[in-house]
């Protein structure tokens, strides 16, 4: 008789969160299907006051994608040609994209060993065109804004990259609401995660979230206006009504991300030569991914995908050393903490409903990958 295979553990699962709501979105699709609002209809709307009450700021504007959030995040707040716009070079692509989009110029500093963008280094790169730094809430904590803050002084505008962190806070306040203007995404494996690809800005200022709002619908807020040179990234009904049932469900869902990290802090806790994440002070993590550090790591990651574990990397090279961004200049060595974290970083499977055994079997096959 030969053994039974040890089980495979999937990197994330969305099937109990889609479970969870599957009755209540089969009623929703059935009401927009009636009412054939599909594009900016009442379920649009009522998600926008939620998720803007959610992050603890006025405005909330739905719109296609996270990367659309970035762009028009920073078109509503005037950024544009001439400008530079700070980036860490440890984030999505999608960061650096937004700048160039919108035609600003693009300036990348180092993070720091908490994977998050350093405020020392940012210091360093700012000049007098320098219009606005974009922290990015890696992996689910909030960037530290406060020190950004003190990095740039008064006159340069902080932008809040949020597409991983729906319900985390720093000292109290809510994700999203840091700067004049963030952006985010629902991109179905998210915290908050919609049936396809949506995201959102958010925003304190009226006057960001009106431009932001006419920049989303071809440039005007009516139909036929066209006030501006604007694009097409409008939330759709089916998507918000998706995501306001998983917004009533997302803190429950981040409590379980929280548990299960604690869980692998134990479990992880002594095995030689893997570093865990940690948390900054004043930070409530929601642990979009749980990012450790191992030496040899491709064939760790190697070892772990044999063994049936879900693991990733996120991300594994710098901005700077991408194709696309070769035009930077940037060689190897112009980011080091950067370019050092991605040889070493491993995201091992997290997901609400991830269960104690499947923690354990991950925890085994990693101690395995690391002692040979």
């Amino acid at each position: 008789m030969t053994a039974n295979p040890r089980p495979s553990v999937p990197f994330v699962d969305l099937r109990p969160q889609n479970v969870a709501i599957n009755d209540e979105a089969v009623g929703a699709f059935a009401e927009i299907c009636e009412s054939g609002a599909f594009v900016l209809g009442p379920q649009v709307r009522r998600f926008e006051e939620e998720y803007a009450a959610f992050a603890g700021v006025e405005h909330c504007i739905g719109v296609g994608n996270g990367t659309d959030a970035l762009v028009l995040a920073l078109r509503g707040a005037g950024i544009g040609a001439g400008d530079e716009v700070i980036v860490p070079a440890n984030t999505f692509v999608a960061t650096a994209e937004a700048v160039a989009i919108v035609g600003a110029d693009l300036v990348l500093a180092d993070c720091d060993e908490d994977f998050l963008i350093d405020p020392v280094d940012v210091a360093r790169r700012v000049t007098g065109r320098t219009r606005a730094v974009i922290g990015v809430d890696l992996y689910g904590q909030v960037a530290p804004f406060e020190q950004l803050r003190e990095a740039v002084g008064g006159d340069v505008l902080l932008v809040e990259d949020a597409a991983q962190s729906q319900g985390a806070s720093r000292n109290g306040r809510p994700a999203g609401s840091f700067g004049v203007a963030a952006g985010t995404s629902f991109y179905p494996g998210k915290n908050l995660g919609a049936y396809g690809d949506a995201g959102a800005v958010t925003t304190g200022s009226a006057e960001i979230a009106d431009r932001v709002r006419a920049l989303r619908n071809h440039g005007g807020v009516a139909k036929y206006e066209h006030l501006d040179v604007g694009t097409n990234s409008r939330l759709d009904s089916v998507q918000a009504a998706v995501l306001s049932l998983k917004l009533e469900r997302l803190k429950g869902w981040n409590a379980e991300r929280d548990e299960a990290a604690q869980r692998y802090a134990t479990l992880l806790a002594d095995l030689p030569g893997v570093v865990l994440p940690r948390v900054l002070p004043g930070n409530q993590h929601v642990w979009h991914l749980y990012v450790a550090r191992v030496a040899d790591r491709d064939r760790v990651l190697r070892e772990l995908l044999d063994a049936g574990v879900g693991a990733g990397i996120h991300y594994p090279a710098p901005v700077h050393l991408w194709p696309a961004f070769s035009w930077l200049g940037h060689g190897a060595g112009s980011f080091p903490v950067a370019e050092a974290l991605a040889q070493e970083i491993i995201s091992l499977p997290m997901f609400p409903g991830i269960t104690g055994e499947q923690q354990e079997i991950v925890a085994d096959a990693l101690s395995q990958a690391v002692r040979r």
